[in-house]
């Protein structure tokens, strides 16, 4: 009995697909690929549209480093002229007051030259009326002292020369002639040499000796006399 009605089941369907429309295999396949390039072309808009969005984002990531990199370059720039304009205000001041230094040490040590200068007339006018000459030299000594206390001050030293080896740096030999020292001893002083803090600002000028001894002008005539 089971078997009667599966059989008639069966015959049903048989019947049923027999009466259904028959399908083109061309037309499935057609409609199978426009549903693939659908599916294709919605996959590549969509991959289009996140490039498309991922590329606004670096573009805007982009401009936000370049307004940032503008800004720090703008304050950089403000910074430069201000230290610039700071520095030309320091320059210009510390040459004003360098100048300002020079202007009053010669006025320093001008008046203190004045000072020298009133002595010596006040030393030549006691000679000249009182006509005497002890207090004129002493005055003269005392103006002598003064000066060499200026000059001290100034961290101003005489070279000192005579009977020293002769020294290019220091000495400037004008002259050499026979004398009593071994030859290269500075034997006289034509000028004094000065230096100041240790630097020389003037040589010494000097005569040297030759290393030739000094002939006796009485002797050699005696000895004349008495060869003849």
């Amino acid at each position: 009995m089971k078997n009667n009605d599966k059989k008639n089941q069966n015959e049903k369907k048989l019947k049923k697909n027999a009466n259904a429309p028959e399908v083109d295999v061309e037309t499935l396949e057609e409609v199978k690929q426009e549903t693939k390039e659908k599916a294709e072309d919605e996959k590549e808009n969509k991959k289009e549209v996140s490039e498309e969005n991922t590329e606004k984002n670096e573009v805007n990531e982009i401009k936000k480093e370049l307004e940032k990199v503008k800004k720090e370059r703008d304050e950089f720039k403000n910074k430069y002229i201000r230290l610039y304009a700071e520095f030309e205000n320091f320059r210009k001041r510390s040459f004003s007051e360098k100048a300002d230094w020079i202007k009053n040490a010669n006025e320093r040590l001008i008046l203190e030259l004045c000072e020298v200068n009133d002595n010596f007339q006040r030393a030549l006018e006691n000679g000249i009326k009182e006509h005497q000459f002890e207090s004129f030299k002493k005055g003269v000594e005392l103006i002598y002292q003064q000066i060499g206390n200026i000059l001290k001050k100034e961290s101003v030293e005489k070279i000192e020369a005579l009977e020293k080896e002769f020294d290019p740096n220091f000495h400037e030999a004008l002259a050499h002639i026979p004398s009593e020292l071994e030859k290269n001893k500075v034997t006289a002083i034509i000028q004094n040499g000065y230096k100041m803090n240790d630097k020389i600002i003037r040589t010494a000028k000097v005569a040297v000796s030759n290393g030739e001894k000094i002939v006796n002008q009485e002797n050699t005539k005696k000895e004349n006399n008495t060869q003849k």
